[in-house]
């Protein structure tokens, strides 16, 4: 291959492009410079792993939309749940991530000898303890609680080293252990409380301190809980005011479905009297009929009983209107009750087709004054 097409700005170009690979691996797995990662490949060169946040793929124009794609507004800072909430965290630290601590077979039940073994552990690892040599001590420990997995108070002793190492969570893990084996044990509380104040858990911190001066009052406990006790209650009553606001939003959703309540009851007792008085409304035939029925000379007429009786005929079969068209006294109720309610359309309930229904009708209800007589049976045609 002929060298001589590679000339001097070529040979820098490449030198750029070089740099820029070195400094940004992920432009190599761009598709079209394949070859080039190719050919890096076959002499056995390894290219790392891409970026999926740095995919060359994405072009320049999709990574600028994405930058500008609106993000969730965060909350006012008068909303926020910790807004109001100011803690004094000098004295937390980070917490340990050691892998647990051993510990003893929870189920074993040590011998006499293996309890004396034990203590002659204890023994050793007090020395050690006094003498600030804590790692000995815990190993010490170790090695008692092995023995005699039953003592409360040597899983205690273990945690309050692994608190003075600034391992809280260790710490923690062994109190658990000796509070299951003894609740009122005073110092495993003790302890398991000064690590939640180095872990920040500050309610906590202050509910074991409490139990530990309960059980078994000591100067160092009490000031441990002195110092933790502020925060405490600056959370306690940081909680207390989101009881209440959820508390008060619950009430405000209340009052405002039963509001809505009382507004939809409003709205259909007004368009039930509105329906109630409206003139072409069945509602407003009824309240006339009765206002009819009310009236003093209507009231008389159907205290005749010839007339009630009349009525009940009339309104079980319409056509027995027939047998009272020469009745005077019925026929001027039933004249008045067409003139108010001009036919049978127009009472409520009334009697069907018993006046402008009804062919024929009768006199002074819309009908002819004198109505067809029926005629003869087909039978008779014919006969002299």
């Amino acid at each position: 291959m002929d060298m001589s097409m590679f000339t001097e700005k070529v040979g820098e170009q490449l030198k750029i492009f070089a740099r820029h690979c070195m400094d940004d691996p992920s432009l190599l797995h761009d598709p079209k410079l394949s070859f080039i990662k190719e050919l890096i490949e076959h002499y056995g060169g390894k290219i790392p792993e891409s970026n999926k946040n740095d995919d060359p793929s994405l072009g320049k124009c999709e990574a600028e939309i994405k930058s500008e794609e609106p993000q969730p507004k965060a909350e006012p800072e008068s909303e926020s749940e910790e807004s109001d909430l100011e803690l004094d965290m000098s004295g937390v630290i980070e917490p340990d991530q050691d892998s647990p601590q051993k510990m003893g077979n929870p189920i074993l039940q040590p011998t006499e000898e293996e309890i004396a073994k034990s203590q002659v552990e204890r023994s050793e690892a007090v020395s050690a303890f006094v003498e600030k040599d804590y790692e000995k001590a815990i190993e010490l420990y170790t090695k008692a609680i092995v023995l005699n997995p039953q003592a409360a108070l040597l899983y205690a002793k273990r945690g309050q080293i692994f608190l003075l190492l600034n391992k809280p969570n260790a710490c923690i893990r062994d109190c658990e252990r000796a509070l299951e084996l003894n609740p009122d044990s005073a110092a495993a509380h003790k302890f398991r409380g000064r690590a939640y104040h180095l872990l920040g858990k500050f309610e906590e911190a202050a509910n074991d301190l409490r139990l530990a001066c309960k059980f078994d009052f000591d100067e160092q406990a009490d000031e441990w809980l002195r110092e933790t006790t502020p925060n405490a209650r600056k959370i306690e009553e940081h909680k207390r005011k989101k009881e209440r606001r959820a508390q008060e939003k619950l009430e405000r959703d209340r009052q405002e479905k039963l509001q809505k309540a009382r507004e939809a009851a409003k709205a259909r007792e007004e368009n039930t009297r509105t329906s109630q008085t409206d003139p072409g409304g069945a509602s407003s035939g009824i309240g006339d009929f009765y206002q009819f029925l009310n009236d003093p000379e209507v009231l008389q007429a159907f205290q005749d009983p010839e007339v009630a009786e009349a009525f009940r005929e009339i309104s079980r079969n319409p056509t027995n209107i027939l047998k009272y068209q020469s009745n005077p006294k019925i026929m001027a109720l039933i004249n008045k009750m067409a003139s108010k309610f001009g036919g049978a359309g127009g009472m409520p309930g009334g009697f069907p087709g018993m006046m402008g229904g009804m062919p024929g009708g009768f006199p002074g209800a819309g009908g002819h004054p004198n109505p067809p007589k029926p005629a003869p049976p087909q039978d008779d045609v014919g006969l002299d």
